[in-house]
Parts: structure tokens; C-alpha cells; sequence
């Protein structure tokens, strides 16, 4: 069955989509290309014997631990919520016994039905102790990239951050701004709420965090943690930012370290390795599910969660490429037992506990900019169940109120580069597919409208993009008190649906709960400079 949401496919526009997808991946690669099996490798990082497989080609990864970082930081001056010292010990002199357990969830690359379906099979029917959905941050790239969900996921609750345009790891400039242009053009994604970036193939370099600073990112998130939270060595550092310099990849990524590159006010979030216990070259940073039986995975996830969970509880990171858990992708064999093994340790992670959450980057940094106890975690908006209170029919990501507003963005011109991933959005269709040199191409659409750009003043739920106007109505909430979560909450197959057979790419439920505009905490003001100059680019 098609899904009721934002974009309302007839069976002769599904088949269209579906044969353009598999004609253009024949031809070109697939999103499997974006994901952990390209063919560009990530150079050879290695030290200490410890290997990390990030899933972006097979490359080693190690910082060296906390000894490589030659760091040194006067918590006394650094203090949040605008500094934070690199620290394996929890924020704000919290107990661990009071800290929440974090499970962050992050995403990689294309945002389009197999994909969307891929995460709500693990997420789709959970709910954090308050009983909220979880949210989850989706590190977005272009390729096979379709507008409207990309809306649908943002208005969700979810996060959407930059992972460059066209997948090149070490990005030049326009890589990564052009990606905010784009998102913030034909998505209609503030370029507030794009906070966060990842290096595709996790291939960044000093040049690459200067660039974020100077485009006034929130955080980055492409750095490893590859030695254990039990080790007396480990970098399994609670965020921190670079105003003392990095303090991960110190033996793997040139000039960084000993207190390099100083950048006031930027946030790392280190991604935690899962180890395998039995080998001592057995780190695995992304999608380690593709590096071993699901049986030995699920106890190397379980082993790591414990060393977090019983120790200083820093986050426990699931980070995955979607398309890898994905069903009915053409040409390969559904994960089935991928992600009944994934589900069954979301299920054992969270069972009966009151203080283990599920998060996105942009919760984890809220919380980190002030930290209370798990019992306290209604206290911030950003862990609240928020709805945007918007009944008016516009285009705004909300499947009740867009339905047959989204422009189909596909080409009668045989040849044009459009057709190679047609897409649909609120937001109007440009004349060619955006590009770096052209991340906002002129619009022209089929009925010959005009749709407007979103405005700095709104949020995408409140924005009717073909009105150009701000309805500014506010949200409803609907957060409980803290409890524990219930055993056996996940009960999804690979197409994220309860119950049934799973079917063709569809099944991803796209609206759950939505952020509370404007909330998230170092958000107030609106980006300055860099982000000013890409509006007047739109």
C-alpha cells in the first residue's frame, strides 16, 4: 500500500521512479556507492594495534588514545554551555549512577523511501522514558535524494545536517555550503537548524573543521573514539569543544592536536567505537553489522553498551548507512536477520531502564549545554513531545496538510541530468539537478507557479511556500512523566510496519512528533556571516 504522507504517488509515478532509479544505478552506481562500499578508501589510520572499520571503505582508525592528544584544557575557563573541556568524565559534575545512557542515532546520505523505511524499522514504534519517539540525526548528501521526505523527516522531530553534495570526502568549500543551499532551497530546512556535518568516507582534515568554524556549524561529528571507555588510555571523550584543539584522530589526521586547531565555541561529538572483545584489532565505527554474523555483532554492541553503561556512561553510538538494512532494494537479499538482531539490542538496551534514551546529535548537545539528571530530562524542550498545532492545507511536511501540493520534479527532455533522480518538494523544481557551482538552480514548475523560498523568521512547519507567508501557530505537547521503558517495544520487520509482509518502499510513517521552533538550545541567534552570505545565494 502507498503510503499516506506528503508526497501522494500514483502507481504509473512509482513505476516511473522505481525504473529511473534502477536504470540510473545501473549506469552510474547506486546508493549503495554512497555508502560504506565505495570504491574511493579511506587512507590507511592506524596506531597502537587498534583497527577501526568505519564501513566508508575499509580503513584503519585509531587516535592513540588519550595519550596521542598532548591536550590540555582549564576547566576553571572553558565552562558551558559555550566551552567544554575534553573529558571522559560526565558534564556538570554529574554522578554516572544520574547521567542518562545515550544511544545516539545517526544516519548517512541519501534521504528517499528505502532508506526512511531502513530507519523506522528500528525507531518507527519505540518511545524514549517520557514517551516520546526517538529522534534520530540524518547526515544528508544529494544523490538520490528526495526533497519532500527530507521536509517530512525535518518537520518529524528529526535533524538533518550536512554531508557535503555529491559525497567527497576532504570537501572543498562548495561541497559543503552548497549542500546548505540546497537543502535550505528546495527542502525548506532553516539554516539555523542545520547545526551538524560529517565527512563522507570520514576523510577530513584540519582545513575541513576550519571551514565549518567559518561557516558557522554547530558541531562536527567525523572524528573516531577507537580506544574502550574501560581503557585507562581511552578518547571515549564526552562532546567537547575545540577551543584547546581536537583530542581524537591525533595519530590518524595531520595537524590537529596539541591544542590544534583552536576554534572557539565548536563542538566535537566523537563517534564511539563498538568493540569486539575477542580480537584485539576489533573496532568498528560504522554499520559494524556488516562486519560479522549478526549473533557475534549483537554481542560485540551488547559488550560496548555494558563498558558505557557501567562506567561514565558516555553515549553508546549507532551509526548506520540506511541503505544496508534497507528491503526490497533491487538486486539484493532483504536483511531480515540484520535487523531483527538490531531491534533485539534496542530492545535489551532499553528494557526496565528509566535513564537509557534514544537521541539525536542536536538532543545530545542540548543536553550537554546543560546537563541535569536522567529524572530531569522533561525539563528541556528539546526531549519534549511538541506538534506543531497546524491544520491549514499548505505544504509543510505534514502528510494531512500537503497532500497534493508537492511539485513532481522530473524532466520530458530525454537526457537532462534531472532525470536521473527525479524527486518531489514543496519548494518548486529547478531547471537542472543542484550542483556546487549551482546549488540553486532557477525555478520552473509543470503548472508554471512560482512556490517561495522559506523565510529566516519561520519554521518549516509553520511556512506555506506557495502562499509565502508564516502561520506562526505554535505546538501542542504531549510529554509524560518519566518510566520505565517496556520490553519488546520495537516488534518491526525491514519494512518498519508493525505487522504484515514487508512491501515496496513505502512503509516509513513520516510523522511522529515535531521540534518546538526556535528551542534548540545555541540556536537563539540566527547564523551570522557565513550563513547570511549563502541566503543571499537563494
Amino acid at each position: 500500500m502507498v503510503r499516506a504522507a506528503a508526497q501522494i504517488f500514483s502507481l504509473s509515478s512509482l513505476l516511473l521512479l522505481a525504473a529511473t532509479f534502477i536504470e540510473q544505478a545501473a549506469a552510474h552506481g547506486s546508493l549503495l556507492d554512497e555508502g560504506c562500499r565505495s570504491a574511493t578508501k579511506l587512507a590507511k589510520r592506524q596506531a597502537g594495534g587498534i583497527t577501526a572499520t568505519s564501513g566508508e571503505g575499509s580503513g584503519s582508525v585509531t587516535s592513540g588514545g588519550a595519550a596521542a592528544a598532548k591536550y590540555s584544557c582549564d576547566a576553571s575557563q572553558c565552562q558551558l554551555p559555550d566551552c567544554h573541556c575534553a573529558d571522559t568524565n560526565p558534564p556538570g559534575g554529574l554522578d554516572p549512577k544520574d547521567v542518562p545512557q545515550f544511544i545516539t542515532l545517526t544516519a548517512d546520505d541519501a534521504i528517499q523511501s528505502y532508506t526512511l523505511d531502513a530507519v523506522n524499522s528500528l525507531i518507527g514504534s519505540r518511545k524514549n522514558p517520557n514517551g516520546c519517539s526517538p529522534k534520530m540525526t540524518y547526515f544528508t548528501s544529494l544523490s538520490y535524494t528526495n526533497y519532500s521526505m527530507v521536509t517530512e523527516w525535518y518537520v518529524a522531530g528529526n535533524e538533518i545536517a550536512d554531508h557535503t553534495m555529491t559525497h567527497v570526502g576532504s570537501p572543498p568549500d562548495t561541497e559543503v555550503s552548497g549542500n546548505l543551499v540546497a537543502l535550505n532551497a528546495l527542502a525548506g530546512i532553516p539554516y539555523k537548524s542545520i547545526q551538524g556535518f560529517r565527512a563522507p568516507f570520514l576523510n577530513y582534515t584540519r582545513e575541513t573543521l576550519e571551514l565549518l568554524a567559518k561557516l558557522n556549524f554547530t558541531y562536527d561529528s567525523s572524528a573516531s573514539s577507537g580506544v574502550r571507555a574501560t581503557d585507562p588510555n581511552s578518547d571515549a571523550f564526552w562532546p567537547y569543544t575545540l577551543d584547546n584543539g581536537m583530542a581524537n584522530d591525533c595519530e590518524s589526521v595531520e595537524n590537529i592536536c596539541g591544542g590544534e586547531p583552536k576554534l572557539p565555541g565548536m563542538w566535537e561529538i566523537p563517534m564511539y567505537a563498538t568493540f569486539d572483545p575477542s580480537s584485539a584489532n576489533g573496532a568498528h565505527l560504522m554499520d559494524p553489522w556488516l562486519e560479522g554474523e549478526p549473533d557475534d555483532v549483537l554481542n560485540w554492541m551488547k559488550d560496548t553498551f555494558n563498558d558505557h553503561y557501567n562506567g561514565k556512561k558516555a553515549p553508546f553510538g549507532m551509526y548506520s548507512h540506511p541503505i544496508h538494512i534497507a528491503a526490497n532494494y533491487p538486486g539484493l537479499k532483504d536483511p531480515v536477520g540484520t535487523v531483527q538482531m538490531l531491534n533485539e539490542f534496542l530492545d535489551w538496551a532499553t528494557d526496565g531502564k528509566d535513564d537509557v534514551w534514544l537521541v539525536s546529535n542536536e538532543q545530545l548537545l542540548a543536553w550537554m549545554k546543560n546537563p541535569v539528571k536522567a529524572s530531569e530530562l522533561n525539563t528541556l524542550d528539546e526531549f519534549k513531545c511538541t506538534t506543531p498545532k497546524v491544520d491549514a492545507k499548505i505544504c509543510n511536511g505534514m502528510p494531512a496538510n500537503e497532500a497534493g501540493l508537492l511539485e513532481h520534479c522530473i524532466s520530458d527532455t530525454a537526457g537532462d541530468p534531472l532525470n536521473n533522480s527525479p524527486f518531489y518538494t514543496c519548494y518548486g523544481c529547478p531547471t537542472t539537478t543542484p550542483s556546487p557551482d549551482q546549488p540553486n538552480p532557477p525555478q520552473k514548475n509543470n503548472d508554471g507557479s512560482v512556490r517561495h523560498r522559506i523565510s529566516a523568521s519561520c519554521d518549516t512547519p509553520f511556512w506555506d511556500p506557495i502562499a509565502g507567508k508564516c502561520l506562526n501557530t505554535g505546538f501542542s505537547d504531549s510529554t509524560r512523566g518519566i518510566s520505565a521503558v517496556v520490553a519488546d517495544q520495537g516488534g518491526t520487520n525491514t519494512n518498519g510496519s508493525a505487522s504484515g509482509p514487508a512491501t515496496q518502499g513505502d512503509g516509513f510513517e513520516s510523522f511522529n512528533s515535531a521540534r518546538k521552533a526556535m528551542s534548540v538550545v545555541g540556536n537563539a541567534v540566527l547564523l551570522s556571516a557565513g550563513l547570511v552570505a549563502l541566503a543571499a545565494l537563494a
